[in-house]
C-alpha cells in the first residue's frame, strides 16, 4: 500500500509540475519575445505619454496592441498582472516530487555504490539528503553571490555569462561524481531551476513591488531595480531549455549512463542556452545561425560521446562452433541473475521495500519470454551501469558480463 500511495503521489506532483512549468516557462517566453518585438510607437501621442515600445499581434481570432512604458505611466491599475504564481508552484511541486521519488529513497535513487569517489559510495541515507540540499541551496548561494559581486549594476553581465557558465561545468562535474547517474542529472536540472524560482522571489518580484510603490506614491523608482530584474530575467530565460532537458533525462539511461556523463550534462546546458539565443535575436530581427550551429554542434557530440560502443567482429568460425559460441551464456543463466538482481523491481507485483508499486517502465523480467521481448533494454542498461538502481542488489561484473555476452 506504501508503494502505491507513493506511485499516485509521484503522479500527481508530476502532472502538477508539468502544468505548472508549462504555464512558466511559456509564460517567460512569450515575455522575452514581447521585450524583443518592440517597435518605436508609430503616434507621437504615445511616445509623449512615455510609451517606449509597442508590438502588435494577431492571435486567435484578435487583435493585440502591447505597449511598454519606459517612464511612469499616467495611472496604474489596481488590477495590475503579476508573474510569481506560476514560478513559486513549479519549484514546490518539483521540489515535493523530488522528495517523493528521491529523498525518501536515498539509497536506491541517490547513492551509487559504484562512485569513484569513496566517500559518495558509502553515504548513509541521511548524509545524501543533506548533500542534495547543499546542491540545491549551495548553489543558489553561490550564483547570487557572483551576479552581486561580478556585476551589481548591471555593467558586466558578459563576464558574469561566463562565470556562471563556469559554476554549471563544476556542478556537473561534482553530481555525476557523487551521485546515481539518474539522480546526477536530475540534481543539476534542481539547481539552475532553483536559481530561476529565487531569481524571481527574491530579486524580481520584490523590485517590482518597490517599482509600483514609488509609481503610486508619485516618486520615481529606482532604475536598478528594472535593471536588476532584467538581468535575473534574462539568466532564467538562458537556463530553461537546459532545465527541461534535465528534467527529462531520467528517461534516457544512454545519457546519464556514459562515462563522460558530466560532459553531456555540460554540452545540453550549452546548446539549450545557443539554442534560446538564437531564438531571442531573432525576436530583434536578426538571424544569426552560428547559435544554431554551435546548438547542433554540441548535439551531434552528445550523440557520439553516448552512442554504444561496439567490439571487434571476432573472426568466423565454423557452424558448429559459432552454435556454441551463442549458447555459451544460455537463457537459464540470464533467468538465474534476473532473479537474483532485477525481478526485486520487474516483476508483475515488485517487492515494496524498494517502493514501487508496479515494474518501473512496464518491464517484466520473471520468465525468458519477458527478458527476450526486452532483451535490447535489458542488455543497455546492465552494460552501462544503470540497472540495477544504485546497484542495490549487487549485481557483479562477470554477471554484466555474462548478460552483455548472451545472445537473445
Amino acid at each position: 500500500m506504501s508503494a502505491y500511495l507513493t506511485d499516485m503521489a509521484s503522479l500527481l506532483l508530476r502532472w502538477l509540475h508539468v502544468i505548472a512549468a508549462i504555464a512558466w516557462v511559456g509564460e517567460s517566453i512569450y515575455f522575452v519575445m514581447l521585450d524583443n518585438s518592440l517597435k518605436k510607437p508609430a503616434s507621437q501621442a504615445d511616445r509623449d505619454k512615455g510609451v517606449g515600445g509597442e508590438m502588435w499581434a494577431v492571435h486567435g481570432g484578435g487583435f493585440y496592441h502591447n505597449q511598454k512604458y519606459l517612464t511612469s505611466p499616467e495611472k496604474l491599475p489596481d488590477d495590475l498582472h503579476w508573474s510569481f504564481w506560476k514560478s513559486y508552484t513549479t519549484w514546490l511541486s518539483g521540489f515535493a516530487l523530488l522528495s517523493v521519488m528521491y529523498l525518501s529513497n536515498p539509497q536506491l535513487n541517490l547513492i551509487d555504490p559504484s562512485a569513484p569517489w569513496r566517500w559518495a559510495a558509502r553515504m548513509s541515507n541521511g548524509e545524501a539528503i543533506f548533500v542534495t540540499l547543499l546542491f540545491l541551496f549551495g548553489g543558489w548561494w553561490v550564483y547570487n553571490l557572483l551576479c552581486k559581486l561580478i556585476s551589481p549594476n548591471m555593467t558586466r553581465d558578459g563576464i558574469l555569462s561566463v562565470a556562471v557558465a563556469v559554476m554549471m561545468v563544476i556542478v556537473s562535474y561534482l553530481a555525476t561524481h557523487i551521485f546515481s547517474g539518474k539522480a546526477a542529472f536530475l540534481i543539476i536540472g534542481a539547481v539552475m531551476a532553483t536559481c530561476m524560482s529565487a531569481n524571481v522571489f527574491f530579486w524580481i518580484i520584490p523590485g517590482q513591488r518597490r517599482m509600483v510603490a514609488a509609481l503610486r506614491s508619485g516618486q520615481t523608482p529606482n532604475a536598478l531595480d528594472g535593471k536588476r530584474g532584467k538581468q535575473r530575467s534574462v539568466h532564467n530565460t538562458y537556463f530553461t531549455l537546459p532545465v527541461v532537458f534535465l528534467m527529462l533525462s531520467n528517461h534516457y539511461a544512454v545519457t546519464y549512463g556514459s562515462d563522460w556523463s558530466w560532459v553531456v550534462a555540460v554540452l545540453f546546458i550549452f546548446a539549450g542556452a545557443s539554442i534560446r539565443q538564437f531564438f531571442v535575436v531573432m525576436h530583434q530581427g536578426k538571424k544569426q545561425y552560428g547559435y544554431w550551429a554551435f546548438g547542433i554542434a554540441c548535439l551531434l557530440l552528445i550523440v557520439w560521446i553516448c552512442a554504444p560502443k561496439t567490439e571487434p567482429e571476432p573472426p568466423s568460425a565454423p557452424a558448429g562452433q559459432e552454435q556454441a559460441q551463442a549458447e555459451a551464456v544460455p537463457i537459464e543463466r540470464i533467468m538465474e541473475i534476473s532473479q537474483l538482481r532485477c525481478v526485486g523491481c520487474h516483476a508483475a507485483k515488485p517487492d515494496p521495500k524498494l517502493g514501487f508499486a508496479a515494474p518501473p517502465l512496464g518491464m517484466k523480467l520473471e520468465t525468458p519470454e519477458e527478458i527476450r521481448m526486452a532483451a535490447d533494454k535489458f542488455k543497455q542498461r546492465v552494460a552501462n551501469n544503470t540497472m540495477p538502481l544504485g546497484n542495490l542488489t549487487q549485481m557483479t561484473d562477470e554477471e554484466r558480463a555474462d548478460v552483455a555476452a548472451w545472445k537473445p
